[in-house]
């Protein structure tokens, strides 16, 4: 007997079918006509996108209705799995080891300095720890995507696009760590409110988040060395092609499957890949993967747009100022700071915090899990729960502020990119 589930998905083939093929020919042109303002690609994708989703409904515009965009959510998370894959087979430790220990400063102080500093901003504004140090947390997720769409559209090459690469992978695990460690202390304080309630524990509350870094790290690293044994006796690039897709779908499957993180995964598979293999043998299984990295784009930041509500733009409020600008100081201040410390080059200390702004999928991801498991927790006021409160604001806010930083994060890479000179024969 056929579940209705999928019944529904199969009544819906035929528009699924049509909407994508529409989509990608507009986009493609969509694109084409914004590059020529010197503006990204991938805008012209997401405005596509916003343009037949929930923004625009009340135009009778929405081709994107929610069943669709439930329908072709998988896109989505394949793209972001190519995404972390590539970013992975670019962190070879001989460049990281020419970059220096100065990496690892970056990605430390500004993941930590956007913590602070949104968390300070936010206790200035509420008065609220629990809020401050959820809304804290979300500030070092970042959005690889939009990082690496414009690296390879533009054909970037240097010490910063290295850097970039290196900084938009690494810095999500930090920031599911931090994540775990402030929504802990967020739990138990907001326990405390309430008579009666015993908290489950500090290091308890922590155990989530570790396994998911930890397996995704060991998931990733098997399918790495399954990789790297298989690609050893494949010459033919469309061969390569198939094993290569193959075990970033199956990657991302496992991720999605065991609860993981789907970017640490593939991007530990391309990493012990790079650093495994000799470098000829490397680039014949990326090379295929450079001429769909395009069309990936193109379906991830349709999808992206469809998903922006437009309308939530008047909701920022003061909150939402102070978190776009505590994020945006705390990012480009921290990344800074530690490339001083670091002791890198003078075109990563200028710009490498502006290549790093992007925010989407990762943050709305832990808004949701805030507003899941927050619920019913400490006082409650007017029949809502301080825990429910929070949750709310969290996602209605991040929604918001993930539309600006989805725009703006792509345009300042490129600046960045074209101040520090690295931007390839594709702007030319």
């Amino acid at each position: 007997m056929t579940e209705p589930g999928i019944e529904h998905v199969a009544s819906q083939l035929p528009l699924l079918f049509t909407l994508v093929g529409a989509m990608l020919i507009v986009c493609f042109y969509a694109g084409k006509l914004i590059k020529k303002t010197s503006l990204p690609s991938l805008i012209g994708y997401m405005l596509v996108g916003a343009l037949f989703g929930p923004s625009f409904k009340h135009f009778g515009m929405e081709l994107f209705t929610e069943s669709v965009r439930d329908s072709l959510a998988f896109m989505t998370q394949m793209a972001l799995g190519f995404v972390a894959f590539s970013i992975g087979s670019e962190l070879s430790m001989k460049s990281l080891k020419r970059l220096g220990n100065g990496i690892v400063w970056i990605i430390f102080a500004e993941s930590f300095a956007a913590f602070f500093v949104v968390t300070g901003l936010i206790y200035a504004v509420t008065r609220d720890w629990p809020m401050a140090l959820i809304f804290g947390s979300m500030a070092p997720a970042s959005a690889p995507a939009g990082t690496v769409a414009v690296i390879q559209e533009y054909k970037a090459q240097g010490s910063l696009t290295q850097a970039l690469y290196a900084v938009v992978g690494f810095d999500d695990g930090l920031a599911i760590i931090i994540f775990g460690f402030a929504a802990a202390v967020s739990k138990s304080l907001l326990l405390a409110e309430a008579p009666g309630h015993v908290s489950e524990g500090f290091f308890q509350m922590l155990k989530a988040p570790t396994i998911e870094i930890l397996l995704s790290i060991v998931v990733g690293t098997v399918l790495g060395f399954v990789l790297a044994q298989l690609v050893r006796f494949i010459k033919n690039s469309r061969d390569m092609l198939i094993i290569v897709f193959g075990i970033v779908t199956l990657g991302t499957g496992l991720s999605m499957m065991w609860h993981l993180s789907l970017i640490l995964t593939n991007m530990v598979i391309g990493f012990f890949l790079i650093n495994t293999r000799r470098a000829s043998l490397v680039h014949k299984v990326t090379a295929p993967m450079l001429e769909i990295m395009p069309l990936t784009f193109v379906l991830f930041f349709c999808l992206a747009g469809a998903h922006l509500q437009l309308a939530a733009l008047p909701s920022l409020g003061i909150i939402g100022v102070v978190y776009i600008l505590g994020r945006s100081g705390g990012l480009i201040g921290g990344a800074r700071l530690g490339a001083t410390f670091g002791h890198v080059e003078e075109k990563i200390k200028k710009y490498i915090g502006l290549g790093i702004l992007s925010q989407a999928g990762v943050a709305i991801g832990l808004a949701l899990i805030v507003d899941a498991e927050f619920s019913g927790l400490g006082t409650v006021t007017d029949g809502i729960s301080h825990g429910e409160a929070i949750g709310t604001k969290v996602i209605t806010t991040i929604t918001a502020t993930c539309i600006i930083f989805e725009i703006i994060g792509p345009i300042l890479t490129k600046y960045a990119l074209g101040k520090a000179g690295e931007l390839g024969k594709a702007t030319r």
